[in-house]
């Protein structure tokens, strides 16, 4: 191999690669680029063009380009606007670099030309791959209709190989990256293989593409079919007066593909969708269809909203809305605790029992904006038809899905919070019994396939956080209160109402009534007065309507006295809500003989009782008068049967009881009274009146008696307390057995009294009599 080199100014092109034969222009924007051409058109007009391994390198040096390039003379350079020249060149032939000087005002290359006699193949070989390449040609021009023409010239032209496949090269729609493969091939054979290679891979990819387009093709032509189809049934469907009904039909499998929910419940409503579509628009079994499709698809079958697993965050929010209630508080920030951990947790079935207006709806309202959960809330009071709870079956005209079933559709959820309100007032009538159909929804091991007459697919109701409310547990059946469990929500201090009065009820009369916290000003004291001379009740609900009476009458002073500031102090309360309307029968100051103080639990609280004994000449009859019920005058003729057996021990003739009459009075004659707790009390006031000893003014006390004289345990302590404490009584006597309860109790109630627990009689009598 024979050296020819020379020595030529470079250009460096950039993503761009041109082949011997080839003509084309390109711009030129680089300062050495353009000095280079200029030097070129000085001299003999050639120059070597070698394309960048990287296109982004501004300026290369000599590792930075390719080893072959391309020696091109110049056929004519424009200049254009922005300092571009447009360079039009013809490829010569291949060189490769020696050398690269990139340090003058140009690059200037040292290039070795190559022999062309290298590597060339014989005669019959060359005239092998010349036919070789014109079929591969002719196959390429068959996939690729575009290039045909253009190719079928080269063809007819084409004598010579090297010529050809140039020719070739040059025509193809290929990357630079291919081309400078093509022009680093030097010898004859290495290009034939090289463009060998590169045709059929072109071959192969227009005939996936052409595949690709006649399937896509086909695709079109199926839909287009289907489209006219579609058009020619709807209007079929127009002429026979169907149309709406197919048209709700796709709707709703439409739904059904985005419907979140079991394969079972999916194929049961696309049975119905296909009934729907069977039976005509004007039948009257299908507007049944469609609402029982609606339904199922409303349905929150797999949907849940994702729970609030902050603990920190749902106490906050619990506080903020509800001043006390710990125990609901502690329990649902027990079941969060766990839920956390173990990330399932079964829900609990919480009942809140206690006297109305003590905040038991509001505080299942609290819990759901806590736990971030859906509210739904059920009433359940007056409900007497099992088919509430249960749904209808579909026969019947107008049926409906049960409450249970409707909540969870009003909710969007699988996992709310459902209150079921007032469980204790609901009914049954021959339609059925209402408690029993809640037997399955409240039992947490069978509502995860709870059954809705209408629906008749099984509902998962294990997700849903119950909690019932009831002012009463004796009125629940047990085995519905036994699925329950019971949080006791007990009356409210005076201090408890104080604090909810400031921090909850008065703000939200000021916002309610249009007010602002600078108009309106309650003093302490003033409060306190209200909760005790105008209102009496376990909860609040009375309280709130005082306070919003207040910033009714504040309201329209500001607007006719044009008073900035309304302030209501105990002096001034009387004109803004009137003379007081309870006041408390307080402590006798002095001891009386028959008179002793009980203690009764109420619905609106805790209050003291009265009990009177006269005792007079007759002919030994028993009365009772205060409008007492069955239970209470059993304890009453327990009492006095206890006091005849110990008569001796306190020295009463033993005829006593033939010569005299015991009259028994508890005052406010018009209120209904009932229970054993006031036994004890009324056997003490019997026995007083008796051996005319006086009672004790400063003492109460509350307990069943029996024959026997042993004190039995009663319930309500909490009430009857704070009901002594108000009444100004320093002492309180409770059963031994409540000691349990009276540890439960706050110390802001116990304080001020003394609280002694009685086992027997005796120890009663040895407190009372003085």
């Amino acid at each position: 191999m024979s050296e020819n080199t020379k020595t030529l100014p470079a250009v460096a092109l950039r993503g761009m690669t041109i082949l011997p034969g080839m003509v084309v222009h390109f711009d030129v924007s680089r300062e050495r680029s353009m000095k280079a051409i200029e030097r070129a058109m000085l001299k003999e007009e050639e120059v070597f063009l070698v394309t960048q391994k990287d296109p982004d390198t501004e300026e290369p040096s000599g590792k930075d380009l390719f080893s072959i390039g391309l020696v091109a003379s110049i056929r004519q350079v424009i200049k254009l606007p922005n300092n571009i020249l447009r360079i039009l060149v013809e490829g010569k032939e291949r060189a490769e670099l020696l050398y690269l000087e990139d340090e003058g005002e140009f690059l200037e290359a040292e290039v070795r030309f190559f022999d062309p006699m290298e590597g060339k193949p014989s005669p019959l070989e060359e005239e092998a791959m010349l036919r070789s390449l014109k079929e591969l040609i002719g196959d390429y021009c068959s996939s690729n209709s575009k290039l045909a023409k253009a190719f079928q010239s080269i063809l007819n032209d084409a004598r010579d190989l090297s010529s050809l496949i140039d020719e070739t090269a040059n025509n193809l729609p290929l990357y630079y990256e291919d081309k400078q493969r093509l022009l680093e091939a030097v010898s004859l054979r290495e290009r034939f293989d090289e463009l060998e290679v590169i045709l059929a891979n072109e071959i192969n990819i227009m005939e996936i593409k052409k595949d690709i387009q006649t399937k896509v093709k086909e695709r079109v032509d199926k839909n287009q079919r289907e489209y006219l189809l579609r058009e020619q049934l709807k209007y079929i469907r127009e002429e026979l007066g169907e149309d709406n009904t197919f048209s709700d039909a796709e709707h709703y499998e439409e739904e059904l593909s985005r419907l979140e929910a079991d394969d079972a419940i999916k194929e049961k409503i696309a049975k119905e969708i296909s009934r729907f579509k069977s039976v005509g628009q004007n039948s009257s079994e299908s507007t049944v269809i469609r609402g029982y499709i609606e339904t199922l698809l409303e349905m929150p079958w797999n949907r849940m909203s994702e729970d609030n697993t902050d603990i920190r965050n749902a106490k906050k929010i619990l506080d903020e809305d509800h001043y006390g209630l710990d125990k609901v508080k502690e329990r649902v920030l027990e079941f969060l605790a766990v839920r956390t951990l173990t990330k399932k947790g079964d829900s609990p079935i919480i009942c809140l029992v206690g006297p109305p207006g003590t905040g038991k709806t509001s505080i299942a309202q609290s819990v759901a904006r806590a736990l971030n959960k859906k509210y739904v809330r059920i009433c359940l009071g007056g409900v007497r038809d099992e088919a509430e709870i249960r749904g209808h079956r579909r026969t019947y005209v107008g049926a409906m899905p049960g409450r249970i079933a409707a909540g969870l559709k009003s909710a969007g959820v699988k996992n709310p919070l459902m209150l079921l309100d007032e469980i204790d007032k609901v009914s049954s009538d021959y339609k059925g019994d209402t408690s029993s159909a809640l037997l399955e929804v409240l039992d947490s091991e069978q509502n995860n396939k709870f059954c809705d007459h209408y629906i008749e697919l099984p509902i998962d109701l294990s997700e849903v956080l119950f909690i019932a409310t009831a002012n009463d547990v004796q009125t629940i059946p047990r085995p519905l209160l036994d699925r329950m469990e019971i949080i006791e929500v007990s009356s409210y201090t005076g201090n408890e109402k104080l604090h909810i009065a400031k921090e909850h009820l008065l703000p939200k009369q000021i916002t309610k009534n249009g007010l602002t916290r600078e108009q309106l000003a309650i003093s302490g004291k003033a409060m306190e007065r209200i909760i005790r001379s105008y209102t009496r009740e376990a909860g609040v609900r009375n309280l709130e309507r005082r306070l919003g009476a207040i910033c009714r009458k504040a309201a329209r002073e500001i607007l006719e006295d044009n008073r900035r500031v309304v302030r209501v102090t105990e002096n001034n309360l009387e004109k803004y809500l009137g003379r007081e309307r309870y006041s408390f029968t307080m402590a006798n100051e002095q001891d009386e003989i028959g008179i002793v103080r009980g203690l009764a639990w109420t619905s609106a609280g805790g209050d003291t009782l009265e009990i009177e004994v006269n005792v007079m000449p007759g002919k030994g009859e028993f009365a009772l008068t205060g409008q007492l019920g069955d239970v209470m005058k059993e304890s009453a003729r327990a009492g006095i049967s206890y006091i005849r057996s110990i008569g001796r021990s306190y020295n009463i003739e033993d005829t006593f009881f033939k010569e005299h009459d015991i009259h028994i009075h508890i005052p406010e004659g018009a209120v209904p009274k009932d229970g054993p707790s006031a036994g004890i009390t009324m056997a003490t006031a019997m026995l007083s009146a008796i051996i005319q000893r006086p009672v004790r003014a400063d003492l109460a006390m509350t307990g069943e008696i029996t024959l026997r004289g042993r004190v039995l345990p009663i319930g309500g302590l909490k009430e009857k307390l704070l009901a002594a404490k108000s009444a100004g009584i320093h002492t309180v006597l409770v059963p031994k057995k409540n000691e349990e309860d009276v540890e439960e109790i706050s110390q802001e109630i116990k304080k001020g009294l003394e609280i002694v627990p009685v086992e027997t009689m005796e120890e009663v009598l040895g407190r009372a009599l003085v």
